[in-house]
């Protein structure tokens, strides 16, 4: 069996067993017998679920990310390896990126004498509720890290095909909830009650016109009311309400305008509906904002490698890579997979033939990092 062979055995085996966030224990055994079977030495850092580590030696030190977990979704997909956890699936693709960094792994091995620094290898857990890279950065994975590097695949964009760019390349993530308290009554009798469904309607068309006419045309922003839960009758007037949504932004300065707005449109609607209002903004990760020196490091190394390259918009997925870049330089990108549906469909499933190109170029791509990070500090 040769590499190409045993990255997609590998990547089929992790496929029919997926694990939810945190609970990525025999996906975190398979990965260190997959690791010690190939020599590279495993790091203890402590971790309940995922993997560190490391393939030569002194400093530099680049680290590679891959994220591990699967989502709580039944598949319905035309796999060859459909998964056998009811309820489960790598509907994301993160058996692909775990698979990748396996392969960059096994190539850098092959290379361990020649590297000129130490390449780390994060095979990250519970990045599907954002939690999994500041388990990481709290454990000490990017203490002496000169630039770190993620990617995850792109189901738009054919097999052979690359994309970064510099600045935001994926959102803030953020969530909300609002709750309404009223007074119920009969629905023959409004007038007895206060209805807190015509002011949570009149609340949610309100949000709207905050990025309509509030968020200029060249900046992106979304709110998304998700949830709207209220009543218990046909004929009867509920007592609450309560929502839930998300907002996406690019830039931490119209993350905090777009809260601010939310909460004086929130209260102030409601007092005019003369209901109760509570309003709960829940943070998630920040915006994942590439260095522009590594987003323009990675393009050249995957044209010299053969990709086809695309400088991407931001969009307004989330990612908890964001963390990382945060606590140092480097750069997110995508890689083409070709699938035939988008990342969290149930029917979701990556072209396998973008497997060891991937592989290939995650390890060319920290060779090239160690040699440049090498060479500037020669010139030091």
């Amino acid at each position: 069996m040769n590499l190409e062979e045993k990255l997609i055995s590998l990547r089929r085996e992790l496929h029919q067993h997926p694990e939810l966030s945190g609970e990525e224990f025999k996906t975190t055994e398979r990965l260190i017998h997959w690791l010690k079977e190939a020599d590279i030495r495993v790091i203890s850092y402590g971790l309940k679920t995922g993997v560190v580590a490391e393939i030569g030696s002194g400093k530099p030190i680049i680290a590679l990310r891959a994220d591990i977990d699967a989502l709580p979704i039944e598949e319905n997909s035309e796999a060859v390896c459909p998964s056998q956890e009811k309820g489960k699936m790598h509907a994301c693709g993160h058996d692909f990126h775990t698979a990748v960094l396996l392969g960059a792994a096994l190539l850098l091995k092959e290379q361990e004498a020649e590297l000129t620094g130490t390449v780390r290898l994060l095979f990250q857990p519970a990045e599907e509720n954002y939690s999994g890279a500041l388990q990481l950065i709290k454990a000490g994975v990017l203490e002496n890290v000169s630039a770190v590097f993620g990617f995850h695949n792109a189901p738009s964009m054919p097999v052979g095909e690359f994309g970064t760019c510099h600045g935001a390349i994926m959102a803030n993530v953020d969530r909300f909830e609002i709750n309404l308290a009223g007074t119920g009554a009969h629905a023959a009798y409004p007038e007895n009650g206060t209805d807190v469904i015509v002011a949570a309607a009149e609340i949610i068309n309100s949000l709207q016109t905050i990025v309509s006419r509030n968020v200029s045309s060249h900046e992106s922003a979304i709110i998304s009311v998700t949830r709207f839960n209220a009543g218990s009758g046909w004929n009867i007037l509920p007592e609450k309400a309560a929502l839930e949504g998300t907002v996406r932004t690019h830039s931490r300065e119209l993350r905090k305008e777009i809260q601010s707005r939310m909460t004086d449109v929130i209260y102030y609607m409601a007092k005019a509906m003369g209901v109760g209002a509570e309003f709960i903004w829940h943070e998630g990760p920040p915006a994942v904002i590439n260095t522009p020196y590594w987003a323009d490091f990675s393009k050249k190394i995957a044209q010299d490698f053969g990709y086809k390259v695309h400088d991407v918009k931001a969009n307004n997925g989330g990612e908890d890579f964001a963390y990382y870049l945060h606590y140092r330089p480097g750069v997110f990108f995508n890689i083409g997979t070709g699938s035939p549906e988008t990342l969290h469909h149930p029917g979701f499933n990556i072209d396998e033939k973008a497997i060891f190109p991937a592989a290939e170029y995650y390890a060319k791509l920290a060779i090239a990092a160690l040699t440049d990070l090498k060479e500037k500090a020669g010139e030091a």
